[in-house]
């Protein structure tokens, strides 16, 4: 016999548990899922009605996960996911880098619009590009460079940041910064911000029109994170005579998957802006 042939028994074996293996981390999931949809514990009864496992399935199973902590029973009898799943969330959550998130979305917004793309975040009272796309073509740049600052209500970027302040912080911030202008463009009334401002609010898009630069149009749309925070933005920035107006819904559905990929659900309410990861 030879060594191919004395080895094919085991080999045989290895291969006929793998199906076996993959089963049992499907069923795992399949009952993960079944306790993240349900409002309240869920009965065995219930998971394995859900999940269509035999009861002795489902119940073998669930005592394996309880005993590593992604589950957890209670005293009813009852099953609800456990603390293991939320210390591991809080570690994927924490090595999330927003820029690397990004950067693959951003350059395929880039590839089909072809002009620069700027991934940005609040900073007090500033927004600090996180990360840009470049254009390849010809442009003054003043403020869009990576690292670069820009006042908020001068940008479309922070215009969303404001946009999900109350009116309240947003009379604050005009009162701390006076509102300077760069451009004749620039919003430099309280009443004009708050005009604009109440419009970025009602299509979830925001537009530099000339107002940071001469010349230079952009449009932007919020990233959100897990939890509806406006943690970043998106923009996109070319030339008044080549912007295009189509360019927001494009914007507009780069950074929404932006945001499902650092776990935002659609469904979810958005809430108050916060500072984004910062840019490590």
């Amino acid at each position: 016999m030879s060594q191919t042939e004395r080895q094919s028994p085991a080999g045989n074996s290895a291969q006929a548990k793998a199906p076996g293996s993959i089963q049992v981390i499907e069923r795992m999931m399949s009952l993960l899922d079944a306790l993240a949809t349900s409002p309240e514990p869920a009965t065995l009864k219930q998971l394995a009605t859900d999940t269509e496992l035999h009861p002795s399935t489902a119940h073998r199973i669930l005592a394996a996960m309880t005993q590593a902590r992604f589950v957890e029973r209670q005293d009813s009898g009852a099953y609800r996911l456990g603390i293991r799943l939320l210390e591991l969330g809080h570690i994927v959550k924490s090595r999330i880098n927003l820029r690397e998130v990004a950067l693959p979305y951003m350059q395929q917004l880039h590839e089909v619009i072809g002009e620069a793309i700027n991934l940005g975040s609040r900073h007090d009272d500033d927004i600090v590009y996180l990360e840009r796309t470049s254009s390849g073509r010809s442009l003054v740049r003043v403020v869009y460079l990576v690292g670069g600052r820009a006042p908020l209500h001068l940008t479309s970027l922070g215009k969303l940041f404001l946009a999900a302040d109350g009116m309240q912080k947003v009379r604050d911030y005009a009162k701390r910064t006076g509102l300077p202008g760069k451009t004749p463009h620039s919003l430099t009334s309280l009443e004009a911000l708050e005009k604009e401002l109440d419009k970025v609010r009602r299509h979830g898009i925001a537009y530099d029109d000339e107002e940071a630069e001469l010349g230079l149009k952009c449009v932007a749309a919020p990233i959100h994170d897990d939890e509806g925070h406006i943690v970043a933005a998106l923009s996109v920035s070319a030339p008044a005579d080549r912007h295009d107006p189509d360019w927001a819904i494009q914007v507009r559905q780069t950074a929404d998957e932006v945001s499902q990929a650092l776990g935002y659900s659609s469904g979810a309410d958005v809430r108050t802006a916060r500072p984004g990861p910062d840019s490590r």
